[in-house]
């Protein structure tokens, strides 16, 4: 079987750390392992389970229907934890597995889904009702010092997110080397490349349609990196 692995965490920081991330690639790579199977690509999404809006998913499930590959994923709730979401993406003619339930049926899927919502709603409140009570305490909330003092952080988490945009921009660029070293030696111009990978059903970087400055984006992330 040809798989596309799809790893997620929440936060920039999670990110950096690769902590997280590092034990899904773990999970990802023993379930390949185990069966024998091809990994096509991976993508690495940093972002909030919540958000249905997720280009590195969307790339990840065009790169399937490209293939013909099954979507893998470490945990269920890697995905997301809300029923609808994982009820229209089995409907929507993509394949995945989840390395910690691979077994696991439509009805078996549906029922974790829901309970996973279930969680996140409990901590939504949890959350909720342990502010209200400190205010009620009238405990002081934030940093005493006010946002000058935050600016710093600020500044640091830009920075932190800039590096995991452009890590992930390199990675992408990575995977689609090939095709563009191969539309260059067939002296295709930045103006036709879009229309030649839009016609593969090559993902962008955004997950969306190419456009000609998406292809010089990439070029240059590739001659900066000495690909091409």
């Amino acid at each position: 079987m040809q798989i596309v692995s799809y790893l997620r965490v929440s936060t920039a920081k999670q990110g950096l750390s690769g902590l997280g991330l590092e034990a899904q690639r773990a999970a990802v790579a023993q379930f390949t392992a185990s069966g024998s199977h091809t990994l096509i690509s991976e993508f690495v999404e940093v972002e909030s389970g919540r958000k249905a809006d997720r280009p590195q998913l969307t790339a990840a499930l065009a790169s399937c229907r490209l293939h013909r590959a099954t979507l893998v994923i470490a945990k269920l709730d890697r995905l997301a934890r809300n029923v609808a979401f994982i009820a229209n993406l089995m409907d929507g003619g993509v394949e995945f597995v989840a390395c910690d339930l691979p077994h696991a049926n439509r009805l078996t899927l549906h029922l974790l889904a829901a309970i996973a919502e279930h969680e996140r709603e409990m901590i939504s409140q949890r959350t909720k009702a342990a502010l209200q009570a400190a205010k009620a305490r009238r405990v002081r909330l934030g940093n005493p010092n006010g946002a000058a003092a935050l600016l710093e952080g600020c500044r640091a988490t830009a920075e932190r997110s800039a590096a995991v945009r452009r890590a992930r921009a390199a990675r992408h660029a990575a995977a689609v080397a090939p095709m563009l070293a191969e539309l260059f030696a067939n002296d295709v111009n930045c103006c036709e490349m879009p229309v030649a990978l839009n016609g593969r059903g090559v993902p962008s970087p955004s997950g969306r349609s190419w456009y000609p400055e998406q292809v010089r984006r990439t070029s240059r992330i590739l001659e900066l990196a000495h690909v091409v």
